[in-house]
């Protein structure tokens, strides 16, 4: 299937002394990026998620390699798929693309399906585990 794709523009905001990207600044990219997956193609805007749905899909893990910086003005291209889909977590991976096609960074990301009131993981609902099939980079969709 395919991956989610989005792009952003290099704002000073995201940027240090040099003129390049600070690297947290990258990791609140990739959590908006999230978001906007959310509220785009899965139909479920946080505001939904986290006040009617009472869940949240809290980062439990990441693993980020840095390839080369982006730089003040460039826009980028933010691809986002699932690698693999449990029952309250997922999987995917992420890349961060120059204007030129060129790798600036890459990685895993696991989130986890919470309700909010227990704090404790809970199955995707069905209409979102649904949507969220469609963006399968692999087709491995397993019980975990």
């Amino acid at each position: 299937m395919a991956a989610f794709a989005t792009t952003r523009k290099i704002l000073f905001q995201h940027c240090d002394p040099a003129g390049i990207v600070f690297y947290p600044r990258y990791f609140e990219m990739l959590n908006a990026v999230v978001e906007e997956w959310f509220d785009l193609e899965l139909g479920v805007p946080f505001a939904e998620l986290h006040g009617p749905r009472h869940s949240g899909i809290p980062t439990v893990s990441i693993d980020v390699q840095f390839k080369k910086p982006s730089r003040l003005g460039e826009e980028i291209t933010i691809e986002y798929g699932i690698e693999k889909l449990g029952g309250a977590s997922l999987t995917a991976r992420f890349a961060f693309l120059g204007p030129d096609g060129d790798l600036r960074l890459e990685g895993r990301q696991v989130l986890v399906h919470t309700d909010l009131e227990a704090l404790k993981p809970t199955p995707f609902p069905d209409d979102l585990r649904a949507r969220m099939t469609h963006f399968l980079l692999e087709e491995d969709v397993s019980d975990a």
